[in-house]
């Protein structure tokens, strides 16, 4: 049994080990051409401000860089379990270039996106290859031990270095060997943490430090406005809802039953219809006020939990929808409510806007953050601009010190992933 156990673990680190390496691999091999590309772009633009043409070229080109930045820290959270905030300042709706390029050059975290690419495209890349080049270059090795040698070692004093072992003939290849070996125990034991501390030097760059807490404080601060001005919005919907909806048909309803009372010796058959009138006003009344009380908190949610509550949601959609619920317990009450109505306004945007014919929801719980990503196969396009319901969505989040990232190239798919800092009991 601990045979099986021991295999199976080995089984794993190995390929952890190889996942590593090839995941460290295309980080070095792709994040140079690009990296290159948005610094020579972020440098043009700044260069041509003074000519005004940057203020129509530096907002474009900082967007691509903090989505480039935001692509980094998904790989970050998905491929090292490092995660990287993201804490920028927000941009005043309809604000014009002036303004626009303004409030990018002031926020402490554009320069840190922009020292983040200096560092990506140095120490980065060699952090990002170290798994690849610990895991492969024991293969050299045991090619050097299997005759490589012989055809660099021609004479006496031809020499081929492996490492820092000097191959002359098969007894220094065969000790190229063993140390193609030992590095290939160490490959198997620390080529995931290297890519790792990959990550961590991009936390260490693009995360900031203890200078974020003032902006962290600000963000937090406009945040909770937002909650304060969402629930004084909501309670004026339910008191508009109430006035125009349930008190009304009850009203009414009384005053049948003060006719049916006037009537129901004199006129029976006109009070038996009045009857039937008052009872179809009490159910309708009851079920807008179930829809009311569904809207303020599901009960689904509140006895089942969120997965069941999505699934729930998926249930009553238009059009096929896929459910992935994977949680181990129960967050509290105010994050699941505000997880619920999130992916609710997304499945809702789908629905109209994506023109999509089918959607998957998956819901997840690791590293302490609860992640929930709506997919849909429609035309994409999609934007957490201001006045859309995404940025409703996101502001939602923030309250909760969450994210929301919008995945939507034209012609789609949309993928909208949210986060929030969470334990479950």
């Amino acid at each position: 049994m601990n045979t099986d156990v021991q295999r199976d673990d080995f089984r794993a680190r190995t390929r952890q080990a190889v996942l590593a390496a090839v995941q460290g691999l295309v980080l070095a091999l792709v994040m140079p051409p690009v990296t290159v590309l948005c610094l020579a772009f972020t440098v043009m633009s700044l260069e041509l401000l003074p000519l005004g043409l940057g203020l129509f070229l530096v907002p474009p080109v900082l967007g691509a860089v903090r989505r480039y930045a935001r692509a980094r820290r998904e790989l970050a959270a998905e491929w090292g379990g490092v995660v990287i905030p993201v804490v920028y300042r927000p941009v005043p709706p309809g604000a014009g270039p002036w303004t626009h390029t303004v409030t990018l050059l002031r926020d402490p975290q554009t320069w840190r996106d922009l020292l983040w690419l200096l560092t990506d495209m140095t120490a980065g890349t060699v952090t990002a290859l170290l798994p690849a080049v610990l895991l492969f270059f024991p293969v050299q090795g045991f090619l050097v031990a299997a005759g490589l040698w012989r055809a660099y070692v021609h004479g006496p004093g031809d020499t081929y270095w492996y490492a820092f072992v000097p191959v002359t003939g098969q007894a220094t290849a065969l000790l190229a060997a063993v140390l193609a070996a030992v590095l290939l125990v160490v490959a198997h034991r620390f080529t995931p943490s290297l890519l790792t501390a990959h990550f961590r030097l991009t936390r260490a760059v693009l995360g900031g430090g203890r200078g974020d807490l003032t902006e962290r404080v600000r963000v937090l601060t406009e945040t909770r406005r937002d909650a304060v001005d969402t629930s004084a919005a909501e309670l004026r919907r339910i008191e508009r809802d109430l006035h125009d909806g349930a008190q009304a048909r009850l009203v009414a309803m009384g005053m049948d039953l003060g006719t049916i009372e006037m009537l129901v010796e004199r006129d029976p058959a006109a009070a038996k219809e009045l009857i039937a009138r008052a009872r179809r006003n009490s159910a309708e009344a009851l079920e807008e006020l179930r829809d009311l009380v569904r809207g303020i908190h599901p009960p689904v949610l509140a006895e089942r939990g969120l997965g069941d509550a999505v699934r729930a949601l998926a249930l009553r959609l238009p059009l096929p929808a896929e459910v992935s619920v994977e949680l181990s317990g129960r967050a509290e009450a105010p994050v699941e409510s505000a997880a619920y109505f999130a992916v609710n306004e997304v499945l809702t945007n789908a629905v109209k806007h994506s023109g999509a014919d089918r959607v998957w929801i998956d819901v997840h719980h690791t590293d302490g953050r609860l992640r929930l990503t709506v997919t849909d196969n429609g035309r994409g396009g999609a934007a957490a601009q201001s006045g859309s319901g995404l940025a409703g969505v996101e502001r939602r989040l923030g309250t909760f010190d969450g994210v929301l990232a919008v995945s939507s190239p034209a012609g789609g798919p949309t993928m909208v992933t949210m986060e929030i800092p969470c334990v479950l009991s």
